[in-house]
């Protein structure tokens, strides 16, 4: 099943305690790689994408084998991006454009209060850190 968003926004959640997007100090961290990926490549990678390249570079899987890697780690369902670290943790609102690629906004920034009200735009809450 796929993690894909289409014409999205999802907003950081609610709970979270950062007031500017902040780039994960501890390198080789989901929410770290996420970032890098996001900032290297906006509007590059699906969300499938990138949750796939964070796999491949967590498990040290060589390019050659990017469609078995696929396999294994869709064989099972993934969260999608409303559960990132980004978005949880670290302030950032994740856009899926027309084509479901994505691109990271700190919640500082103009572009996240624009996409954040976008009639457009499919506005989805982050997933929060807490229950209550």
């Amino acid at each position: 099943m796929s993690t894909n968003y289409i014409n999205t926004f999802i907003t950081a959640a609610a709970d979270g305690k950062v007031q500017a997007g902040i780039v994960p100090s501890k390198a080789g961290t989901v929410g770290a790689l996420q970032i890098s990926l996001l900032l290297e490549r906006p509007y590059v990678l699906t969300s499938d994408d990138l949750l796939l390249e964070v796999y491949m570079i967590r498990n040290g899987i060589p390019p050659e084998e990017r469609e078995a890697a696929r396999d294994r780690l869709f064989a099972k369902p993934q969260a999608c991006l409303r559960a990132s670290p980004l978005v949880k943790q670290y302030g950032w609102g994740l856009h899926h454009d027309g084509a479901g690629r994505v691109a990271a906004y700190g919640i500082e920034s103009d572009a996240y209060r624009d996409l954040s009200r976008r009639p457009d735009l499919a506005v989805v809450a982050g997933m929060r850190n807490s229950r209550g």
